[in-house]
């Protein structure tokens, strides 16, 4: 992927080296991020939890130690996707005769605490609609590549991409009508209804795909592919097989790894908002 030339963005948080502090509380949003992203990663929610309470007491850190860090590059990079995800989004809402809200990202190690609670790196990428974050602990980056065969700047870009789609959804009012119908219906039609908000997000990563293409001229041979892989590698079919040995559709939450590839693809195909709508995602 060509990024180097990207412009950086000014919105990010650089909390490597500072510990997130204090209790971590998991209440509401908290829970239902962890429930999800437990199926993202393969592990056990309350293998999660633990994590985070083993976080619980520990010193902040006022500030991060000096002199450079193995990550840095990892970091500029992200700095890099995240600026070109403004460019294009901003573009689109233009286009459209609005203005696009910038989201923050931010950068932690070990854990972290936000406007949805606390956070570990257990928990993988995330977003945070109560704040507008974006929160990535960048040793995902090395796992992404390791433990689920997805190597390559671009499939990161897409992982950062997708939870950028989120924050787009947040705005577009996609989140909280998903939010309403919580404890309304049963959880197998819940979890379908949060399949789709998934599905969508990889269609807007693939739309920022295609727009940052235009834009700026990312792509090098091979980073298509990439982010096929990634998206293949993280579909629920996938992850419940390697965790539990079988699958159970009605307990997806964020689409099998067929979905989540054809949706991207969609999406960088078209490039058109209008070929995703939420209602539409199946």
């Amino acid at each position: 992927m060509r990024w180097q030339d990207l412009r950086r963005s000014g919105n990010v948080e650089d909390r490597r080296g500072m510990s997130g502090g204090g209790k971590v509380a998991i209440g509401g949003m908290g829970v239902i991020i962890v429930l999800a992203i437990g199926l993202l990663t393969g592990q056990d929610p309350s293998e999660i939890l633990s994590n985070l309470q083993q976080a619980q007491g520990t010193e902040q850190v006022g500030s991060r130690l000096a002199g450079p860090r193995p990550d840095d590059k990892t970091a500029d990079f992200i700095t890099a996707v995240l600026g070109s995800t403004e460019d294009v989004w901003s573009q689109i809402y233009a286009e459209n005769g609005s203005q696009y809200e910038l989201p923050t990202l931010q950068i932690f190690e070990n854990a972290t605490q936000g406007g949805c609670g606390g956070a570990s790196a257990a928990m993988g990428p995330f977003y945070c609609p109560a704040d507008q974050k974006v929160y990535i602990d960048l040793s995902f980056c090395e796992e992404l590549r390791e433990k689920y065969n997805a190597p390559g700047d671009f499939a990161v870009a897409y992982v950062v991409a997708h939870e950028v789609g989120h924050h787009v959804q947040n705005l577009m009012g996609i989140s909280d009508q998903l939010q309403q119908q919580r404890g309304r219906i049963s959880e197998a039609e819940y979890n379908k209804l949060s399949v789709k908000l998934e599905l969508q997000a990889d269609f807007l990563a693939g739309v920022w795909a295609n727009r940052a293409q235009k834009m700026s001229n990312i792509l090098e041979p091979g980073d298509l592919e990439a982010a096929l892989t990634a998206a293949n590698a993280i579909g629920d079919d996938k992850l419940q097989k390697q965790a539990q040995g079988y699958v159970v559709p009605d307990a997806f939450t964020h689409g099998s790894s067929r979905q989540r590839m054809y949706w991207f693809k969609k999406g960088f195909d078209t490039g058109d908002l209008n070929q995703g709508k939420y209602n539409d995602i199946q």
